[in-house]
Formats: C-alpha cells, sequence, structure tokens
C-alpha cells in the first residue's frame, strides 16, 4: 500500500481581478443616481412628458446590469501552487467551473516583457504546453508574479545536497 508523500509548497499566490467600487459604493451609486432621476424626472412629469419616465428608469436599469455582470465576472480566479514536482495552475470562473492545469516544475520557465506593456501576458511554459495566467492584472501586477514566480522556480532547480560531515 502507497501512501501519497507531501511536497513542499515552494510558491502560492491567488490572482483575482480589482474591483475599485466596493457592494457599497455601488450601492451608494444606485441611491444617488435614483434621486438624480427622481429631482429631473419629477418636474418633466408634472408638465405633461409622463413618457420621459420610463427612459429614465431605463438607464437605471442598464447601470444595475452592467455593474453586476462586472462583479460576476469578479469571481474569476487563478491559483498558482509550486510543489518540487509541477506547478498546479486552478482556475475557477464566475459560475464557478474549475479548470486545473498541471506544468512540470523541472522544464517550466516564465516570460514576461519586462518593463511590463498594457498587452504583455504572464506565459507559463513547459515541455511544450503555454498557459497564459493573470489576464485581469495589470501589467505591473504580472510582471510582480512573474518575478516571484521564478525565484521560486529557481528555487525548485537549484539542487539540495544532504552532507552528513559532522
Amino acid at each position: 500500500m502507497s501512501e501519497a508523500v507531501a511536497q513542499a509548497v515552494h510558491f502560492n499566490a491567488t490572482l483575482v481581478p480589482h474591483r475599485s467600487l466596493s457592494r457599497r459604493g455601488f450601492r451608494l451609486l444606485i441611491t444617488v443616481l435614483l434621486v438624480a432621476n427622481l429631482l429631473i424626472g419629477l418636474p418633466i412629469f408634472l408638465l405633461g412628458a409622463w413618457p420621459v419616465i420610463g427612459f429614465m428608469g431605463l438607464d437605471v436599469a442598464l447601470v444595475i446590469v452592467l455593474f453586476r455582470l462586472n462583479y460576476k465576472s469578479g469571481r474569476l480566479t487563478e491559483t498558482l501552487t509550486l510543489t518540487d514536482d509541477a506547478l498546479i495552475v486552478t482556475r475557477i470562473d464566475p459560475e464557478g467551473l474549475v479548470e486545473e492545469s498541471r506544468l512540470d516544475a523541472y522544464w517550466l520557465r516564465v516570460e514576461m516583457d519586462d518593463p511590463p506593456e498594457h498587452e504583455s501576458r504572464l506565459t507559463l511554459i513547459s515541455r511544450g504546453n503555454r498557459l497564459v495566467v493573470g489576464r485581469f492584472l495589470t501589467p505591473d501586477e504580472r510582471l510582480e508574479v512573474a518575478k516571484a514566480l521564478r525565484t521560486a522556480i529557481a528555487g525548485v532547480k537549484a539542487p539540495t545536497y544532504d552532507h552528513h560531515w559532522n
């Protein structure tokens, strides 16, 4: 009976998209939009142009729908875990679908432009397999992840010697 040997984790990072507007800020924005629409729409309604009120409600509804879609896409996560043998990339999409990729750690390379450009990609390459990660990060964040991952990979590839000279 063989037992799985726990491997050391040399690098572990969870990448998530940045959202600049919190849920509380979103509620405040919608409240301000509703109040502004009410202040503008009420006099128009009283003047007899009542169909305008419906269109003013549509703009608030559109803002709500678009922000909900934005928040949904923000639930995407990518986790990079480097062990002695492999880099495991676990991607969870906004619907909760989990996709896992394994790249051989010994042959692993990280490609990234330095200095980073807006179109720069953080690409992981191992034995001909290419995997792009962190598409939702800023160029500087992708570069930071690339540098940290390169350092961790160098540590995994460096030979270790167990000398008992004492």
